[in-house]
């Protein structure tokens, strides 16, 4: 059983996940979705809220991202969760995109937020 966030904002990936409204949580059993659940999203930036460590307690290893700065991704990174950006669409389309094997990570982090690139 695994379990992967998806920074969430009308039911599509945010393009900031530190910004995103909720966090859709999907349980993965035996390649397929079992369970699906939203977590709110704390207030703040994502590399200075406390959102890695909770996911992290949760049982997450995998984020499905837009974008983040180097700092949100070192803090995921550190707490154990791989993350995948470059992300886009409906969230549903993503995860299904995943379970296939279909989604790489970007390599490209966010820019323009100078308070999540330290």
């Amino acid at each position: 059983m695994a379990k992967v966030a998806v920074p969430t904002r009308n039911e599509n990936v945010d393009d900031h996940f530190g910004h995103c409204e909720y966090y859709t949580i999907f349980t993965i059993e035996n390649n397929k979705v079992v369970n699906e659940e939203m977590m709110k999203s704390p207030e703040g930036c994502g590399c200075k809220s406390n959102i890695a460590p909770i996911l992290a307690n949760m049982g997450v290893k995998t984020m499905l991202a837009g974008n983040m700065g180097e700092g949100a991704l070192n803090v995921l990174n550190m707490s154990g969760i791989d993350v995948y950006r470059g992300c886009s669409g409906n969230v549903k389309d993503v995860i299904n995109a995943y379970l296939q094997e279909n989604i790489t990570d970007s390599g490209i982090g966010c820019h323009s937020h100078e308070g999540c690139n330290n």
